[in-house]
């Protein structure tokens, strides 16, 4: 599933270490910049949220039995896509391996800032994470833009008491959603394990109201309001 919608070379350097980083001041004002080389190219102004990728998880047991990280690939939007690639493999060239290990590496290294934007839980306590690790970045033949990468656990986490798990930009600029098809797996979870995924509630009349003021601007809806349209991932352990 391709979303309903990261670069070097003096703009797109700049623009990638703000991108995810949690300041979303600057985050917003590196869209801005991408939204008029969009415009310029024809396409529509960006409304908010800016940026869309569709979420794709595995969430990675040890043989203890205890979760040690989440393995994700994030596929960009055609659009953040584009303009992402601009930049990269010269004149209409294909962008090269090195550049996209480059782009990657960018990438992880500034949303590890945030997280990850992924929230998990284990007995209701929150969990940290270390550095990303296995991370690259491939582009398919319509030049749409996946990142793919470990987000390892500094401890290993139980599932016995129920593990969790949301993907999230707790401002909305971005709007992760889960891929349609097999979203979240597991690998290496002991016999037993179960995992449900628990899609958000429609919202409430008035926060569809903030939301529907903020497009089009460069203002969140709410500082936690990405979480009122995130899936909760549960993963359950005997």
């Amino acid at each position: 599933m391709a979303p309903r919608r990261p670069c070097f070379g003096p703009v797109f350097g700049l623009i990638l270490p703000i991108m995810f980083k949690a300041l979303h001041k600057r985050f917003a004002a590196a869209l801005v910049i991408a939204a008029g080389v969009l415009a310029g190219a024809g396409a529509p102004a960006l409304a908010h949220p800016h940026v869309f990728v569709a979420v794709k998880s595995v969430i990675v047991f040890a043989p203890d039995g205890r979760v040690t990280g989440v393995r994700h690939s994030w596929t960009f939007d055609d659009m953040y896509s584009a303009f992402a690639l601009q930049g990269l493999g010269g004149r209409g060239g294909k962008p090269s391996q090195q550049e996209l290990d480059a782009l990657a590496k960018v990438n992880v290294e500034q949303l590890e800032e945030t997280s990850y934007f992924t929230f998990v839980r284990a007995g209701g306590k929150r969990i940290e994470f270390g550095p990303a690790t296995d991370y690259r970045t491939t582009v398919d033949a319509k030049q749409i833009l996946t990142l793919h990468f470990m987000a390892p656990l500094k401890e290993p986490a139980s599932a016995g008491r129920a593990f969790t798990m949301q993907v999230y930009d707790p401002t909305y600029y971005v709007a992760f959603d889960l891929e349609k098809t097999n979203p979240i797996t597991m690998a290496s979870a002991p016999a037993g394990c179960s995992l449900n995924v628990i899609q958000p509630a429609p919202l409430a009349q008035e926060y569809q109201a903030q939301l529907n003021d903020s497009a089009g601007t460069n203002i969140s809806p709410g500082p936690e309001f990405g979480i009122k349209l995130a899936a909760r991932v549960v993963v359950a352990c005997p």
